[in-house]
């Protein structure tokens, strides 16, 4: 890779440019554009997200700072707070969000691994409440004095990467979501107890789909057949009927529960899968993996959004998305040994350096140095 090309051009060389002007000529996006483009856009919301900016005002001061090099970085000169303002607002967000779902599938793609050793895939879904003031963002109307969306998202587990994203007002309970979840017969979905809902749990098994979910502590049911050589911490697992009312109509086949004994956090957990075959102790172990859903969360770092429309909200979100799947996929074919979360460091303050990016994210074991340093002073004296 040149030298001579900044931290963040070397970067967003990993991207598909031709594809995304594809998209941007589908939605018409660059129609009557003569300088600032969806490109240009794109670059620049993507410096602000990597480089920590928590308002439109902050990115703004940012690239004035380094207003020679935006057209090298790839933003153009014609970058200014009401232009990108103005493009947040006015541009069809589809272009971003098909984008997004690319740079997706191309990231799971290169990180595909097969941790647990099952046939189908192994998914972890959530839901975050974003709190918006609602005389500001209207549309986002919650509660009578509050506004606010939820973001849901469905993150494969095994490839660290979102694999899919529904983005609704925050008054849309969490379970509704599962009804637009792209379900893939074999595959296995976590889910936490504010998912409890059998009608919909019943259709992920019609279609072929498991499911892992902690269950109620008031769940009712019948123990129809049980285990009796149990791995350590699993105080039980066997057969149920559902025997409430309105679950044992929307969930008439028998289910698996699983009584766990967690010795980190001291407590039991009470799991349901439809899982019969694997081992209790998988079950544990994947819905123990649910938690790097959070890591997503902390990476994405959405603080403040940079527009009070829906669309640049959601422009907002899609970018985020994208630029993490790129440090996903900068990851895997540079064969980096830091964790995300380093990268993401390093590069919040290397956007505009001119650093061979290999260079750049290199480990240097201070041990040596220390003792090369310490040797040589011997010689010396």
């Amino acid at each position: 890779m040149n030298k001579d090309k900044y931290v963040f051009s070397q970067l967003t060389s990993f991207l598909n440019r031709s594809l995304f002007n594809d998209y941007v000529r589908k939605y018409h996006g660059d129609k009557y554009v003569k300088s600032f483009t969806c490109w240009n856009q794109l670059l620049a919301l993507m410096f602000g997200q990597l480089a920590n900016r928590e308002s439109l005002r902050d990115l703004i001061v940012a690239l004035e700072a380094h207003r020679g090099k935006c057209y090298f970085l790839g933003m153009g000169m014609h970058i200014t707070r009401s232009n990108l303002a103005k493009a947040n607002e006015s541009r069809d967000y589809r272009i971003f969000e098909d984008f997004a779902y690319h740079m997706i599938d191309e990231a799971r793609r290169k990180r595909v691994t097969d941790i647990f050793k099952l046939e189908g895939n192994v998914y972890a879904f959530d839901s975050t409440t974003i709190d918006l003031c609602l005389s500001v963002f209207e549309w986002a109307r919650f509660r009578t004095t509050k506004g606010g969306i939820k973001v849901h998202t469905m993150y494969d587990v095994e490839t660290q990467v979102p694999a899919f994203v529904h983005i609704t007002p925050a008054a849309v309970h969490d379970v509704k979501a599962m009804d637009v979840i792209p379900y893939e017969p074999g595959s296995f979905y976590i889910f936490d107890r504010g998912y409890n809902d059998f009608k919909r749990l019943c259709r992920i098994d019609m279609l072929k789909s498991f499911f892992v979910i902690r269950s109620k502590g008031n769940l009712k049911y019948k123990a129809v057949r049980w285990k009796r050589r149990l791995p350590k911490n699993v105080l039980s697992d066997a057969e149920i009927e559902l025997t409430g009312y309105y679950p044992s109509k929307h969930y008439p086949k028998r289910l698996r529960l699983i009584r766990y004994w967690d010795e980190e956090q001291g407590r039991e957990f009470m799991f349901l899968t439809n899982a019969i075959g694997i081992p209790a102790l998988l079950v544990a172990e994947l819905y123990k993996n649910r938690w790097q859903i959070e890591l997503l969360k902390q990476h994405l770092r959405i603080k403040k959004f940079w527009g009070t429309s829906e669309n640049a909200v959601k422009i907002q979100i899609y970018v985020a998305i994208i630029t993490y799947c790129l440090v996903a996929i900068v990851q895997q074919d540079m064969h980096l040994e830091r964790s995300t979360y380093e990268v993401l460091q390093i590069l919040s303050i290397s956007l505009t350096d001119k650093t061979n990016l290999r260079d750049l994210f290199n480990k240097t074991d201070y041990n040596d140095i220390k003792e090369r340093i310490d040797n040589s002073e011997l010689l010396l004296f």
